[in-house]
């Protein structure tokens, strides 16, 4: 007969190894998984690429996808457990620094992402407790070592011993600074908490409103894409299930999985596009002119300065396309004007042209040539954290005082590029009014040749009837609590005759 071996007992008589322990283990140590599960695989990719080679997670999960060869359940997966890790990083990152015996910036950086990656499983998705531990750990025992996988699995028990919402209240206990109470609870620096308070009411907003902004950064966006206006159409994105937009026509929302599938949009015919960023160049394609001189041949000529990757300079040239006009794109890096240059591809050749250069120079070149030029000026991104989760953690205060001196820079340049009665747009993807109201208004100051158009009304009349309602004012704001959109600010400036 086999002996049994003795089962350890406490002093009371009971087992030492208590039920709630199993049910975080749920199998025994030879059992567990040693494999990279292929969806959270690609999220720790994808954390990895953006933490140590500053890469775009926007760039990096669709290639990673298809890398993987992942199906449609585990890509959304994939999806939300990599941009929910990021999102959530300041929030998790404080939990973490509760459940770990060291300063965070002392463990290895593939063991951080690990942990970030399993305290969002255990505390936002639904994932069940010992999935979610069992699975990261062995994640991080393929990818990153037996040794660090320990560590791992000790912390992420440690997490899931609490939720969120009881972590979020351990933190923000005698916190009586709203700022820093929600910087903590929403996964946003403090700067960025306080710029955005700033920006709701420099746009005549409430500043009771922050709540709202701040949870709709963190909502998972729906993919946006729009039909090149008289070349592409929407009918293969609604049959593999996407629904027409509703703020602006030749629009869809697309939520079946990689875009990137779609024969139209390998094509380039249909972009993915945000509906705001959509709105802005057709309200400066459809904006009315005051009297521009328009050349001999009747033909508009139009100017994107600032116009890589790419995606507003795409539709516009296809707006000028349906209007008979030209278009000329300006990027500077020569890679991100090829990048232009094969999105332009979708658009018939004789419709554009693409600059080389700095658009700061473009006015020695093209001295009032233009009658719409577009200045989607380089910016902070405030108004996209949805999109670019990643931007919340790589942005520092002094990148809005060094953007607006080449923001001032490239506007100064569009009004002396533009016609007599012509139109320019400045448009940025931040609602932060030193990035948008402070600009206009210096520009304007220091000339008598310039006026405002409204702004609100040419989103209205570019929108669908009804949809927007953006308001009749000077200049415009779009806000993700609002509109469902990115926070493209708009002004509209006319060159007097």
């Amino acid at each position: 007969m086999t002996s049994q071996p003795e089962k350890k007992r406490n002093e009371k008589g009971h087992e030492r190894r208590r039920a709630a322990v199993k049910t975080r283990t749920a199998v025994a140590p030879g059992q567990r998984t040693r494999a990279a599960d292929p969806a959270r695989l690609v999220a720790f990719e994808v954390l990895r690429a953006v933490s140590g080679e500053d890469a775009y997670a926007n760039l990096v999960l669709p290639k990673s996808i298809r890398k993987h060869r992942l199906d449609k359940r585990d890509a959304g997966f994939a999806t939300e457990l990599a941009y929910g890790a990021l999102r959530g990083q300041g929030t998790y990152d404080a939990i973490l620094a509760k459940c770990v015996d060291r300063p965070l910036e002392r463990l290895d950086p593939a063991v951080l992402d690990a942990l970030r990656i399993g305290a969002h499983q255990l505390l936002a998705m639904r994932v069940p407790a010992h999935a979610a531990l069992d699975q990261t750990v062995g994640l991080a025992r393929a990818v990153i070592g037996a040794g660090p996988s320990a560590l791992i699995n000790a912390v992420l028990r440690k997490v899931s011993a609490r939720s969120l919402e009881d972590w979020v209240e351990i933190l923000t206990a005698g916190e009586t600074d709203a700022v820093k109470r929600a910087a903590i609870e929403h996964s946003h620096p403090e700067w960025i908490v306080r710029a955005l308070r700033q920006s709701l009411v420099a746009h005549g907003r409430s500043v009771e409103e922050i709540t709202d902004l701040l949870r709709a950064d963190n909502d998972a966006p729906v993919v946006n894409l729009v039909a090149l206006p008289g070349l592409g159409d929407l009918d293969e994105a609604r049959k593999a299930g996407a629904t027409d937009g509703e703020l602006v026509k030749d629009s869809a929302l697309f939520a079946a999985g990689d875009v990137g599938r779609l024969d139209s949009v390998r094509a380039g015919t249909t972009r993915v596009q945000d509906a705001g960023s959509q709105l802005v160049a057709r309200a400066l394609a459809e904006v009315e002119l005051d009297g521009s001189s328009i050349n001999e041949d009747g033909v508009e000529k139009w100017l994107d300065m600032c116009a890589g990757p790419g995606g507003k300079a795409t539709l516009l040239a296809a707006l000028a396309h349906e209007q008979g006009a030209v278009l000329l794109a300006n990027e500077p890096a020569p890679h991100r004007a090829q990048l232009v240059r094969q999105a332009l591809d979708a658009v018939p050749g004789e419709t554009w042209n693409v600059r080389t250069g700095d658009g700061r120079t473009i006015a020695e070149d093209y001295p009032e040539t233009f009658d719409r030029i577009l200045v989607d000026a380089p910016c902070t991104g405030l108004g996209a954290l949805r999109r670019r989760p990643e931007s919340r953690w790589r942005r520092q205060p002094g990148d809005v005082g060094d953007l607006g001196i080449l923001q001032r820079e490239l506007l100064t340049t569009a009004v002396d590029a533009v016609k007599p009665g012509g139109v320019v747009a400045y448009v940025t993807c931040s609602p932060h009014p030193a990035e948008t109201t402070a600009v206009v208004a210096d520009v304007l100051r220091k000339r008598n040749d310039l006026e405002l158009l409204d702004a609100g009304a040419a989103l209205d009349a570019a929108s669908l009837p009804g949809a927007l309602e953006a308001g009749h004012e000077s200049t415009a704001q779009l806000w993700p609590h609002i509109h469902s959109t990115d926070a493209m600010f708009l002004a509209l400036i006319r060159r007097k005759i």
